[in-house]
């Protein structure tokens, strides 16, 4: 496995790789002194920990010795500014099974793809783009690109879900996290292109009452902690903390305990079109006194009409005709009328000179309306119940987005007026307050004292500690969430801020560790959905075919079903309805909203799930749920090699279903 990257993510991803699914990995950073300190992942933590430690362009065993050649050694870092050719040709893109671009730029990670493609048709790609339109279309190209390269792959070891290209986006994978851990009570959604599934925290039942299991139980919630984002709640929590993917025993035995279940199948369509700029509605074109002395004036008119109706004894409407004209001054004068009509005429030319500086006002008010809709808005004066958030990068503009899709009222904060999410803020009509949050006033501006939660996703960790900590000072019990790089870091933040305010509620989450899983899923060579955090741990959410899983092949779904480690959640008869030798596509997509790759090649028609377990239970003739999935599979349904199944797993679980053969090491 390579990976190429400048942050985070990268380093993330490697350890991943190593520690979790034990792959051999070739890790590309930019020079020392444009390296950021990596963090560390279960059992990678030594290993990645003394791996910067090594010289550039060194070769390192685990067991911490040097030398050796590339084929035989479990780890490499080398040292480059850009993925060249010349640099992907020496950590052996053209040996690699699977090479990661997670640039943050995104035309770096285009650029060294074709390349990488060029080097070997063979290889699968994973690629980080921010621009998903963009990457849709890249990732088509690229898929083109290898079809096309022709070649013998399945005499090497290599099938056609093998080679495929996969575009993630780190801030996609992590804003539902964000949105749903900043709000109470709110789900933890995964949206692929149209199907949602949604899971809900839910919790314990009170006594003498049955929780509803929804569709199934993904995890029973920790043990340890009603607020558990600190080191309760991770892997290293033992019996009390989450446990992942519970069997009915355990639910059962689980009293006192929260729950996350997945609740909801649901198409949502497609994609939300584009939002354009808000057209104000006429109320908010003028001011309150100018709309008040446009009805004083309206009053004006129409009490004139009434009294010339009646002076007069005209009708009403030719009344209000005449009075009209004498207040534009067109109607001809009545020097020759009644003293009274010469008195109505003289009024009301006088309410129409008055009419002339109210018309110029209510115009100069509606051009400054119009231009200044797509100009950044101030908070409301009577602001409450909202959610502050600061930092208007690439996550905080998509965290922006989901709350604006929730209908929850937003406040963002930002000291670059060139910010990305600068834009959009303007496009959504969302207040901002721009300035620099570590000064005085600025969270004032923004409602604090009235917000409901407050997210500081800015990409420093210093000043999210900051703002977190002036706004705690402002509101003790003020709910908060911070995007911290570091965990141990967090950990750290997270125990302090608990025990100095034991009534409020923090969170402390790392962008990178709730997107590395996905893109390490996707190096293994199976597409994978999404990824839902439960609580300091992550549950996954992938697409894969039965045949050559030994865990799966021949079996019912509840035989293949493992406590802690997968579970068969639904078939994709879509999937299986196509599949034709060599033919591509799928009824599944992955997180990013792209065709989650090729089909199983087996071109056997098995209608919506048809077959039967042993007790002669089938899913034939039942309806399949969207996107030609079938959820609620019984128990007895046998799992044939053909067969494209969404699974839950968490990582080890996942890493042990595709786990690679051929590398000296069985049962790997």
């Amino acid at each position: 496995m390579v990976v190429c990257g400048d942050d985070g993510l990268a380093h993330r991803l490697a350890a991943e790789l190593r520690g979790v699914y034990g792959e051999q990995v070739t890790l590309v950073v930019p020079p020392s002194g444009l390296r950021v300190r990596e963090p560390v992942v279960g059992r990678a933590r030594a290993a990645s920990a003394a791996l910067l430690d090594r010289f550039v362009n060194a070769t390192v065993n685990r067991a911490g010795t040097q030398g050796g050649s590339d084929e035989t050694s479990d780890e490499r870092l080398v040292e480059a500014a850009e993925p060249t050719d010349a640099v992907l040709v020496e950590v052996g893109v053209s040996r690699a099974a699977a090479l990661a671009l997670v640039y943050d730029d995104d035309e770096t990670n285009i650029r060294a793809a074709l390349n990488a493609r060029r080097i070997n048709p063979r290889i699968r790609l994973v690629l980080r783009l921010y621009n998903r339109r963009l990457g849709r279309h890249i990732e088509e190209l690229l898929d083109q690109a290898a079809e096309l390269s022709g070649g013998d792959t399945q005499g090497q070891g290599y099938s056609r879900t093998d080679i495929s290209t996969t575009v993630l986006s780190d801030a996609d994978t992590a804003a539902p996290a964000l949105v749903a851990t900043a709000l109470v009570g709110t789900s933890k959604i995964v949206d692929t292109d149209g199907l949602m599934l949604r899971a809900v925290e839910r919790h314990p039942p009170r006594p003498g009452e049955v929780a509803d299991p929804g569709l199934c139980t993904l995890a029973l919630l920790s043990a340890t902690s009603n607020d558990p984002a600190g080191s309760e709640g991770s892997e290293d929590s033992g019996d009390q903390g989450p446990q992942m993917l519970p069997d009915a025993a355990a639910v059962a035995a689980a009293t006192g305990r929260g729950t996350m279940v997945l609740e909801q199948v649901s198409y949502s369509g497609p994609p939300l079109p584009v939002i354009r700029a808000q057209v104000p509605p006429f109320a908010s074109l003028f001011s309150q006194r100018l709309r008040w002395s446009l009805a004083g004036i309206a009053a004006a008119v129409v009490a004139l009409a009434v009294v010339l109706a009646l002076a007069t004894d005209d009708h009403p409407l030719h009344a209000t005709y005449v009075t009209l004209l004498d207040l534009f001054a067109i109607n001809e004068p009545a020097h020759n009328d009644s003293m009274s009509r010469q008195i109505l005429q003289l009024l009301s030319g006088l309410v129409g000179l008055l009419l002339l500086p109210v018309l110029l006002a209510a115009v100069l008010e509606a051009m400054g309306t119009f231009r200044t809709v797509s100009a950044l808005r101030k908070p409301p004066r009577g602001l409450s119940r909202h959610v502050v958030l600061l930092g208007l990068g690439k996550i905080g503009t998509r965290v922006l987005t989901r709350l604006c899709e929730l209908h929850i009222p937003v406040v963002c904060v930002e000291a670059d007026p060139e910010a990305r999410g600068m834009a959009t803020a303007r496009r959504l009509g969302v207040p901002v307050v721009l300035g620099d949050v570590t000064q005085e006033g600025v969270l004032e501006a923004a409602k604090i004292h009235r917000a409901h939660a407050f997210l500081a996703l800015t990409s420093v960790d210093t000043t999210n500690l900051e703002a977190v900590l002036y706004g705690r000072a402002l509101r003790a019990d003020l709910r908060v969430v911070l995007r911290l790089y570091d965990d141990e870091f967090a950990t750290a933040v997270y125990r302090t801020l608990r025990a100095a305010h034991p009534d409020a509620v923090t969170r402390s989450r790392s962008v990178s560790h709730l997107a590395a899983p996905a893109f390490a899923g996707a190096m293994m060579g199976r597409q994978i959905l999404g990824a839902i955090p439960v609580e300091r741990r992550v549950l996954l959410f992938a697409a894969l075919t039965v045949g050559g899983h030994p865990q799966l092949e021949g079996k019912t779904v509840g035989e293949a079903f493992r406590a802690g480690a997968w579970r068969v959640l639904a078939l994709d008869t879509a999937a299986t309805r196509s599949a034709a030798p060599g033919a591509h596509g799928s009824g599944i997509w992955n997180g990013s909203g792209n065709a989650a790759g090729a089909g199983t090649g087996a071109g056997r028609d098995t209608g919506a799930g048809r077959g039967s377990g042993p007790g002669g239970a089938t899913v034939a003739g039942e309806p399949p749920g969207p996107s030609g999935l079938v959820w609620d599979l019984p128990d007895t349904y046998v799992l044939r090699n053909e067969d494209r199944v969404v699974l839950g797993a968490t990582r080890r679980g996942l890493a042990e279903l595709l786990g690679r053969r051929g590398r000296g090491q069985p049962g790997r």
